[in-house]
């Protein structure tokens, strides 16, 4: 077989979503690097609102945090509920659906990708699977979630660890893969401040 019969990895791979899509992205990648980047730190409610503009699923803008180096592909492909936090330079390559739910936060550096490509066919379509970040679960520092994973309630992944597959509720997880470590109880509140 010549070299030019021999087949390769994305040999006829087309970018999926057609022109429309791709053009909205572009001027979302415009507003993204200059009215969302250049927005003073505290402007969480101004960052979720340019979100919201772009189809993101935000119930109340003041109620959410999103840091200005927070990156987002497909703000379509977003749900944020009401007390979530996007620290920063978060990559959410939502490519499929993201939602992070109440009170969730997600520390710098982490990376959460819900696409794929089917690497069993010469064309390398893309595939996609919704994540969810549960309610109240904390994402530590530089951690990898992979395409379908739910991450539950209350859960803590320890950081630089790789989610590839669902999380249980209340637990510690760490790990290449994460896996479950340890319960993890309810946390308490702080001791009141009056005498």
């Amino acid at each position: 077989m010549s070299p030019s019969t021999r087949p390769y990895l994305g040999q006829g791979y087309s970018t999926p979503g057609g022109y429309g899509q791709v053009a909205r992205r572009w001027i979302w990648r415009i507003v993204e690097s200059t009215l969302f980047r250049w927005s003073p730190r505290p402007f969480h409610k101004w960052r979720a609102w340019l979100l919201r503009c772009f189809g993101a699923k935000i119930q109340n803008p003041g109620s959410v945090v999103v840091f200005p180096s927070t990156r987002v592909t497909y703000p379509k492909n977003l749900t944020l509920e009401d007390r979530a936090m996007i620290g920063p330079e978060v990559r959410l390559y939502n490519l499929g659906h993201i939602t992070i739910e109440y009170g969730a936060n997600i520390s710098q550096h982490c990376h959460l990708c819900s696409g794929s490509h089917d690497f069993n066919r010469w064309d390398m379509p893309l595939t996609t699977a919704p994540i969810v970040v549960g309610k109240n679960s904390w994402l530590a520092t530089d951690v990898f979630v992979g395409p379908g994973v739910t991450i539950g309630e209350l859960a803590v992944v320890g950081a630089r660890s790789v989610v590839i597959k669902d999380l249980p509720a209340k637990m510690i997880c760490a790990g290449n893969p994460a896996k479950s470590v340890k319960p993890r109880g309810v946390p308490t509140m702080p001791p009141s401040a009056s005498p």
